[in-house]
């Protein structure tokens, strides 16, 4: 969850570690901190809460100048928020700095023989043993990499350490091991981070790091090892966006402007994978069509947003590629000894490619001889490397906590996947492939006319800023997009917010429905889904009847919704399948404008990360 930063070369490395630190610090934000060497020394400034209080205090207290430094945003584990846990951590010598990222398990049993051997710590944190330790292990060696390696070797957990030593001046160290590193590379300069946006404002240049590896940044060389010193096989890549791409422009929040890019993001996720025949073409699938045509399930796995996309996936692949498809949770998955084979294919949905809980369901699958598909954001990232595909979303940066775009692109990724197995299994006939390809390439015109419309939303969501509580309804596809209505709702507003399947309301959730509670329906196509449809107003007239406030989501033209709307959203008309790229789109709007009339804080929500790498 924390973001790191690291530099080596002839900038000011302050003025390049604080920059990267703001680019991350959705990552986290309970605490900042840097080093930087100078002088044949080591200095240090932290600060808990948000990067602004470590500003204020670099600016009372500054830091010397030096081209080599490394810096921290942190997302609060082992220790509270304060300035004593905040990264980085030092040894008790001062020479040694570590910035750290994950979970580092047995670091109970390490400090308790550090302070047999005399080492006094003073924080809470599981990471500051690392600081120790390498001191230790580089006085044994003299090498900032090789003590580096032997102390990975005695950790437990999943982290990303980033070092340096007052002794190296020109030197940054970094390791991996289930958590995320990339390297960044320059003319005469390098960097480190969790995430390509901290340096992109001055390289597109990246390579990857595998598991277990440990890098050596130099200004001018990058050398990368495995954990018992072996040189490793890097690939390099060049990032397909730029600086301006991680920026607010103009927009008041990132959320707001990560909305309003929603019909780009949607189209650049299908660009280069409809074929001039009007069928789909993903070359970049490396799995055989003839593995595909035997497969006898598909099981989805994710968390959070992802989980609701995938849990609209579930009804795409059984309609179009006919085979039994399951949703789970990747924090459950592996822990209720799921039934996989050979004849399995996983579908791994992770916007930052880097989610440790989906990692875990995903080597699990791969354990059990499944196949595995990632639907990922994040080009180099861990969960792409270890999958035998992947199906990349092309979103552009997401530096809002609650996910917007990238769920957009997840749902149309979705959408490929389950339409290509479908059209390579014959379960689908090639006409209604190319209907459903045009009707999706015309979806980011249809987002353009939702994003058109939402002042009234903006309206009533200002009004709703005092409520205490409000209920979401759906049937079919429409019931994740109510789940993942009430989530925006609980991550940003901070109020009590539930989604149910509208068909469960009289068994047990029509209890909560009082006088003036807000009651958001989505109501499914009155062409395509005339059951559903008659079923789900009866529900709005139930609730009604209860003295619910009834704001209801239907598409143009369906006008028996009318009479029993409070509030009426109008989105356009899609098949029913693809309906939730236009209903979600209100419901994010909804919960922004509601955040923001409370005073909250819109991308940086509190207790959240972006990216959740611990389990």
């Amino acid at each position: 969850m924390c973001g790191i930063v690291g530099y080596v070369g002839g900038q000011s490395a302050l003025d390049v570690v604080t920059a990267g630190l703001k680019r991350l610090e959705y990552r986290g934000y309970d605490s900042a901190g840097v080093a930087v060497l100078a002088d044949g020394g080591l200095a240090a400034a932290k600060k808990a809460g948000k990067l602004v209080n470590l500003e204020k205090e670099l600016v009372e207290r500054p830091l010397p100048v030096g081209g080599t430094g490394i810096g921290h945003t942190r997302w609060a584990t082992h220790g509270g928020p304060t300035d004593a846990n905040a990264h980085p951590h030092l040894d008790g010598a001062g020479r040694v700095a570590v910035v750290h990222n994950g979970i580092i398990e047995n670091f109970a049993a390490l400090r308790g023989e550090l302070a047999a051997r005399g080492r006094e710590l003073t924080s809470e944190t599981d990471s500051e043993v690392v600081a120790h330790l390498l001191a230790e292990a580089f006085s044994g060696c003299g090498d900032l990499a090789e003590a580096m390696r032997r102390v990975c070797g005695r950790l437990e957990g999943a982290f990303t350490l980033v070092a340096v030593h007052a002794d190296v001046p020109d030197l940054v160290v970094g390791a991996r091991r289930n958590s995320p590193l990339v390297v960044g590379v320059g003319e005469g300069e390098s960097f480190l981070a969790s995430d390509v946006s901290a340096f992109i404002a001055h390289t597109r240049s990246a390579i990857e790091l595998g598991q277990d590896q440990v890098v050596e940044l130099r200004r001018d060389a990058v050398t990368v090892t495995d954990f018992s010193g072996v040189p490793a096989d890097v690939r390099a890549y060049h990032v397909d966006w730029d600086a301006s791409a991680a920026e607010k422009g103009g927009y008041d929040h990132f959320m707001l402007k990560e909305i309003a890019e929603q019909p780009k993001a949607v189209a650049d996720t299908l660009l280069g994978r409809i074929g001039a025949g009007g069928l789909l073409e993903l070359d970049e699938v490396r799995i055989a069509e003839s593995v595909l045509r035997e497969v006898d399930k598909v099981v989805v796995v994710a968390c959070g947003t992802a989980f609701h996309a995938g849990m609209i996936a579930k009804y795409a692949v059984e309609r179009w590629a006919r085979v039994p498809c399951e949703v789970e949770l990747a924090s459950e998955f592996r822990y209720r000894d799921p039934i996989l084979g050979a004849r399995t294919l996983v579908v791994a949905i992770s916007q930052s490619g880097e989610t440790m809980d989906t990692l875990m369901a995903l080597r699990h699958a791969r354990e059990r001889g499944a196949k595995v598909l990632a639907v990922c954001n994040t080009n180099g990232s861990t969960i792409p490397r270890e999958s035998d595909a992947v199906l990349y979303t092309h979103a552009g940066p997401e530096v809002a906590v609650a996910s917007t775009k990238a769920f957009l692109t997840q749902l149309v990724a979705c959408y490929v996947v389950a339409l290509y197995l479908g059209q390579v299994r014959g379960s689908v006939g090639e006409g209604e492939v190319r209907g459903v390809v045009r009707e999706l390439a015309g979806i980011p015109e249809a987002l353009e006319g939702v994003l058109a419309t939402m002042e009234p939303v903006r309206e009533l969501a200002r009004s709703l800023a005092g409520q205490d509580t409000v209920l979401f309804l759906g049937r079919h596809v429409g019931y994740p997009v109510a789940l993942e209505g009430a989530l925006k709702l609980k991550e940003l507003a901070y109020m009590h917010a539930e989604g149910f399947a509208a068909g469960e309301l009289k068994h047990g959730p029509i209890a909560l429905v009082e006088e003036g509670v807000p009651v958001v329906v989505v109501v499914p196509s009155v062409r395509e889904q005339a059951v559903l449809h008659g079923k789900v107003v009866s529900n709005i007239q139930e609730v009604r009847a209860r003295g619910a406030r009834t704001v209801v989501i239907a598409e143009e033209g369906d006008e028996t919704v009318v009479p029993y709307a409070d509030r009426l959203i109008r989105v356009p008309r899609t098949s029913t399948l693809l309906q939730p790229l236009v209903t979600t789109v209100p419901l994010q709007v909804f919960a922004c404008e509601l955040a923001t009339a409370r005073g909250n804080e819109v991308d940086q929500p509190r207790n959240l990360a972006k990216s959740v790498t611990v389990e």
